[in-house]
């Protein structure tokens, strides 16, 4: 039987809860938005990074779309199957149009997916979601099919990363056109009226879009860096609803009348990556006396393990976290279809990870910088700060340098850090975006290791990766998904720390879907019943 999907079954698999989400009132209401990471731009091919994506959510489609528990169900396109073992055919849903007015067609949907591996400049590209097509073929205006070398079920997945774009007010256009909101034309439930980066978004409601008509007129989508004065800003009336809801706040929230809090397991997995791009000394790491180390310290696995079972996770979700997270020794978390339970949370064990040092070269230990940002995740720079003393505790004496996410996410793509502290949200519900993306060789042909910073590779990890991309049975792919976890971890290529609980916070009189993708949303906010 070939794969397939529709409107019809899709519909019939959504939500109870986003079902009633979708129920809008018929005054017209604004809704202000305060967020605790900033979007870097309104391109939605320019970063794949969650802040940037949940902007472009409000302007722009998808083919496929994922609900707040990262299930498919239709988009821009109504319905799609396999035509053939190597051809998906997707047909598209009738009378969309764009905010200018103009037909949305399939000729928007080939230069959408053309786009992503040619936007320069970016951080974490979103080619690894269209690596898989090799041609495009347009076969009516409302049809599209995508040819790929091998069978690729995930495809209808991973296009679901992959925002659609008006070819007419994009072709010939740059990412600063779309900043500027000169190319920032899309289908979406919103439209762009002005930003100021680094600190707000004017959205008014898309009045023809093709969904559910969306209850807030106008959407102030604000940037709040600081825990407090975001939640200052919620308590005050400033704003409506809040995310990234401090962990030092979120027990007396839960106690007040006048806010409601909405949390969910996320997805995101906050972990520290060592530099791989050189072999030989490494800026920020040196001898006890302050002398460059003649080889890279973090090339031997046997530093890496060391690393890896010097932090003790307990302490951060406990101590830092405050409870809003649990310790990881994988990216996906246990309940999703590809966690590895036999890829346990490591124990914490100082004394071994002195041996470790010692068989490596290193019975004195060497000095370091961990970076971090310190206002893209919660509690980012304290799990830093912590990290760095449990390292210290073991002879790699570490200092941390916190950096705004604007300055930290530019210096990060040019391999400027040898340890940095970052996070990756597993969307597509599966392990295979992070071992594509982050941990998978950097290789601009290939499409594959576009949020890799770290240059780290593993011939063998990736083999893996290409071969589950081609089985269509879940749990046959699953298994192959769960061995290259497995893989990964033993050769520790990067060290987890902890899966973050997404938690936000509304004012009374407000409801929120918490997603499991911690994209923040206005559509996903909706007056209380």
């Amino acid at each position: 039987m070939k794969p397939r999907n529709s409107a019809t079954t899709s519909k019939a698999r959504a939500s109870a809860l986003l079902l009633a989400l979708l129920a809008t009132p018929a005054a017209a209401q604004n809704l202000t938005v305060a967020t605790g990471a900033p979007p870097t731009s309104v391109d939605p091919h320019f970063y794949n990074a969650a802040p940037n994506f949940a902007l472009s959510m409000h302007i722009f489609d998808r083919l496929v779309e994922r609900d707040a528990e990262v299930k498919a169900y239709p988009g821009l396109a109504a319905s799609w199957e396999a035509v053939a073992p190597t051809v998906w055919e997707f047909r598209l849903r009738p009378g969309v149009t764009w905010h200018d007015g103009r037909p949305f067609t399939s000729e928007d949907v080939a230069f959408s997916v053309a786009r992503p591996p040619l936007v320069p400049n970016t951080p974490a590209s979103f080619s690894p979601f269209v690596r898989a097509i090799q041609r495009t073929e347009v076969i009516d205006s409302h049809t599209v099919r995508f040819h790929t070398a091998l069978p690729h079920p995930l495809l209808p997945v991973e296009l679901g990363s992959i925002a659609i774009v008006a070819k007419h007010a994009t072709e010939g256009r740059t990412t600063e056109d779309f900043n500027s909101g000169r190319a920032a034309i899309g289908t979406g439930p919103y439209r762009l009226a002005s930003s100021i980066p680094g600190d707000r978004f004017e959205l008014v409601r898309n009045d023809n879009w093709f969904g559910p008509r969306e209850p807030w007129a106008r959407v102030t989508y604000r940037v709040i860096a600081n825990d407090t004065a975001r939640t200052a800003a919620l308590l005050s009336g400033d704003a409506d609803l809040i995310d990234q809801v401090p962990s030092t706040d979120l027990a007396r929230l839960k106690r007040d009348a006048r806010v409601n809090i909405a949390e969910i397991q996320g997805l995101r997995l906050i972990f520290i990556a060592f530099d791989h791009s050189r072999t030989g000394n490494l800026p920020q790491v040196s001898d006890n006396e302050g002398r460059p180390l003649a080889v890279n310290p973090f090339m031997d696995v046997r530093v890496r393990r060391a690393l890896n079972i010097a932090v003790n996770r307990d302490a951060l979700v406990e101590r830092v976290m405050e409870g809003a997270a649990a310790p990881a020794g994988q990216w996906m978390p246990p309940g999703t279809t590809t966690h590895a339970p036999e890829v346990p949370v490591p124990t914490f064990d100082p004394d071994a990870a002195r041996r470790l040092l010692a068989e490596a070269g290193y019975p004195q230990g060497f000095r370091m910088t961990l970076f971090t940002p310190n206002d893209r995740y919660p509690n980012d720079a304290r799990t830093a700060q912590a990290v760095a003393q449990m390292w210290t505790r073991i002879g790699v004496r570490t200092q941390v340098e916190a950096l705004p996410w604007t300055s930290y996410s530019a210096r990060s793509a040019r391999q400027e850090f040898p340890a940095r502290l970052a996070g990756w949200g597993s969307s597509t519900g599966e392990a295979g975006s992070f071992l594509i993306s982050v941990i998978g060789t950097f290789d601009r042909a290939a499409q594959r290791g576009a949020a890799n910073a770290a240059r780290y590779s593993n011939p063998a990890l990736d083999a893996l990766t290409d071969r589950a991309a081609t089985l269509l049975p879940l749990e046959e792919r699953a298994a192959v998904l769960r061995q290259a976890i497995r893989l990964a971890s033993d050769d520790v290529a990067m060290i987890p720390l902890f899966n973050i609980t997404n938690a936000w916070a509304t004012r009374r009189g407000l409801v929120h879907q918490p997603r499991m993708d911690e994209r923040t949303v206005a559509m996903g906010t909706r007056p209380a019943p």
